[in-house]
């Protein structure tokens, strides 16, 4: 299916085919390397230039027109909602400073959407900050212990106080020598031995000190520390994030369908801001009669039309079906999600807008099915490129056989779908050729037809795929028929 914005499902196939495609593109560049010698072309009469020359062949993929029973599509009555819809409130209470967006913006995700006074709480924060630098410098004091000079000083002290204990202790022995003699008196002996007791009290204290500072901060002082940090960090991520609520934000990709405040306004905790509904995706909102409920299957392709956009049509699949009947109607509610389309940016489909869903829930019938991806949507109705088997010829090319042909584009309306398969209904016949890969590269010639070329290996059964279109457009170019190779 040639829908715009959407080949994704085309590089699934790669791997399966990637071997078909070698020798395809064998067989292209060998003709590029071969030399050929074109002959002079002779002036036209009047110095008119000749016309130019034919495009070269499109290297497409091809595949079958089948005839099968299908279960006729029944169309039901839906409308269409976002994917996605929410309504973006304040997180917190406060004044509102700005506002980005005007209702039928689109915003991207985390876009912000309006913005409160921040004043107040960033000067807290920056407080905060500050402190947590603070309490973060202690810590590092504390880890990194204590400095060589504080040791080197607390062992000075420690040695003077031991150096004034030894001077003391000398005095004393003389004293007591002395003391016989009555050079001393009783109370100078006393008041020495005083002076060497509080000596030694203070060398005790200096060799405290001194280990202390050796040993460094104790493990509980480093551990409060660390706390208080903590403390403070988790103050400093507190007011960061009450900062951020103060701007409010699209969560995902849509469109602004509301808007509940202006510039000025006062607005509390919970208040809504602006109201965005994701549209890259809808769904169709449909209500199914339980006589055809049961027909319904997850993952079924449906068509999907609008009214409001005559001429094009959607392709989704069904994501849900209740389980609950609305007991008044008897119907169950069953959605289609479908890629929208845009134009100018703008999603086609809105919000709201009626829409018609073909399910198929009918009885059998037999009907003509065409690959999804052999479908062009887009223009005025869907069309499909087919192979005027007239037109078919065969040739080799390096031991690779090839066919080239005419394609012309059909428009067809669309049915029911059956897996990758969709009902195409006009004037098509089943078994001849459809252009299922590649047809966005055919060069439409004013519905005259255009040169396509496909490996004869690609020609796979209709139930598996075949050939994959190189992503490069110069190497879609087939190579040219032999002469006289007309099947």
């Amino acid at each position: 299916m040639t829908i715009h914005g959407t080949s994704q499902r085309r590089v699934g196939r790669v791997a399966s085919i990637r071997s078909t495609w070698a020798w395809a593109l064998l067989a292209t560049v060998g003709l590029a390397c071969v030399p050929v010698d074109l002959p002079a072309q002779a002036p036209s009469p009047g110095g008119a230039q000749a016309p130019a020359a034919a495009p070269p062949p499109s290297l497409v993929e091809v595949k079958q027109i089948v005839s099968r029973e299908l279960a006729e599509g029944q169309t039901f009555v839906g409308t269409a909602i976002p994917y996605k819809k929410a309504t973006v409130g304040s997180a917190v209470a406060g004044r509102v400073a700005e506002v980005f967006v005007e209702v039928g913006d689109r915003v991207e995700e985390m876009q912000p959407l309006a913005q409160l006074l921040v004043e107040t709480i960033s000067l807290e924060r920056d407080s905060a900050r500050a402190e947590l630098q603070l309490r973060q410098q202690l810590l590092a004091e504390l880890q990194n212990g204590s400095l060589p000079e504080e040791i080197e000083q607390a062992r000075s002290a420690m040695e003077a106080a031991q150096a004034r204990v030894d001077y003391l202790q000398t005095r004393q022995t003389r004293f007591q020598q002395l003391q016989g003699t009555r050079s001393v008196t009783a109370g100078e002996v006393e008041e020495l031995l005083t002076t060497f007791q509080e000596a030694q009290a203070a060398f005790r204290q200096a060799k405290a000190t001194f280990d202390l500072v050796k040993q460094g901060p104790r493990q509980e002082k480093i551990a409060q520390a660390q706390a208080t940090v903590a403390v403070q960090q988790a103050l400093v991520e507190r007011l960061e994030d009450m900062l951020k609520k103060h701007t409010m934000i699209s969560r995902f990709d849509g469109y602004v369908t509301a808007k509940h405040t202006e510039i000025g306004q006062w607005v509390n905790q919970g208040d809504p801001v602006a109201d965005v509904v994701a549209l890259d995706l809808v769904e169709i909102q449909a209500f199914v009669l339980e006589t055809y409920v049961p027909y319904v299957r997850l993952g079924q392709t449906a068509r999907v039309e609008v009214p409001a956009l005559p001429g094009k049509t959607f392709l989704g699949e069904v994501v849900s079906v209740s389980a609950q009947a609305d007991p008044k109607s008897r119907t169950f509610e069953v959605r289609v999600r479908a890629p929208n389309e845009f134009d100018n940016e703008l999603p086609m489909i809105k919000a709201g807008m009626m829409a018609r869903v073909v399910l198929p829930t009918g009885p059998t019938t037999d009907a003509l099915l065409v690959p999804k991806d052999a479908v062009t949507l887009g223009g005025a109705q869907p069309t499909v490129w087919t192979v005027d088997p007239a037109t078919v010829e065969t040739y080799e090319q390096d031991g690779i056989t090839f066919r080239r042909g005419t394609a012309t584009p059909t428009p067809v309306r669309l049915g029911a779908a059956d897996g990758d398969w969709i009902q195409a209904i006009g004037p098509l016949e089943p078994g001849r050729f459809v252009v299922s890969k590649g047809n966005e590269r055919i060069i439409n010639r004013g519905g005259q037809g255009a040169a396509v070329t496909w490996p004869v290996a690609a020609e796979a059964p209709a139930a598996t795929p075949a050939v994959i279109v190189p992503a490069d457009p110069a190497a879609a170019v087939g190579p040219a028929p032999a002469p006289g190779s007309r099947s």
